[in-house]
């Protein structure tokens, strides 16, 4: 946990998707990937695999295949379970992109 405190205690807004390797996870991997080239280094995007971090998903309390969490300055700010494009996922984004 103490690496997973270490990724979400920045200034820039960090958008993590939690997954579960499935038939989706091609899908989740290209809308992760136009998020990043939309937004740039005014935000962080990772992608964290339940399986391999249960853990953290029992903390976090992640159930579905697909969510979606946005942390700021260490602090949880949004979370939407389900996929989601990758033009709502950037239009949430700004909103905390704005703040900084």
């Amino acid at each position: 946990m103490t690496k997973f405190g270490e990724l979400i205690d920045v200034d820039i807004p960090v958008l993590i998707n939690f997954y579960q390797q499935d038939k989706n996870t091609d899908t989740v991997l290209k809308t992760l990937k136009d998020i990043s080239a939309t937004v740039g280094a005014k935000a962080k995007i990772i992608k964290i695999d339940v399986a391999k971090n249960e853990t953290l998903a029992e903390a976090l309390k992640i159930k579905g295949t697909i969510t979606y969490v946005i942390y700021k300055g260490g602090e949880m700010k949004w979370r939407q379970n389900g996929e989601l494009n990758a033009e709502v996922l950037v239009d949430v984004l700004q909103e905390f992109i704005q703040l900084v």
